[in-house]
């Protein structure tokens, strides 16, 4: 039987509540719903959607090199936005951040997120072996 591994991604901030920022199981590592947090300085905060959107990509990167993964073995994302008004700004970004590899992608438009950030990012990938 494999075994569950919890991480949490060494660059970033540790978690301020009871998760981990991936589990990895099968080969597959599942990622925490990122936020835009700036690593390293509490307190700062992006302030356009775009430095939003660069931010929690950035942050997705660190926790699937923890994992042993990286952007081009993803096979799922699911992007909350806090105004489908964004999505325009938002989906430029992400084309930049994935180039030509395109996962399966889920866009779902929410009242608000934690904190008042107006992306969260939430990721499924294989992890190398």
């Amino acid at each position: 039987m494999r075994t569950l591994e919890s991480l949490n991604a060494p660059e970033l901030d540790p978690p301020a509540g009871h998760y981990s920022h991936a589990v990895v199981h099968g080969g597959i590592a599942w990622l925490a719903g990122q936020l835009p947090h700036v690593p390293g300085e509490p307190g700062r905060r992006p302030g356009t959607i775009e430095e939003q959107t660069r931010q929690v990509l950035s942050n997705v990167d660190r926790v699937l090199a923890a994992c042993g993964s990286r952007r081009d073995r993803v096979l799922r994302c699911t992007v909350y936005v806090s105004d489908i008004a964004h999505w325009p700004a938002v989906n430029k970004v992400y084309a930049e951040f994935f180039g030509e590899h395109r996962p399966a992608r889920s866009v779902v438009p929410v009242n608000e997120l934690h904190h008042g950030y107006a992306i969260e990012v939430e990721v499924t990938a294989a992890v190398d072996e």
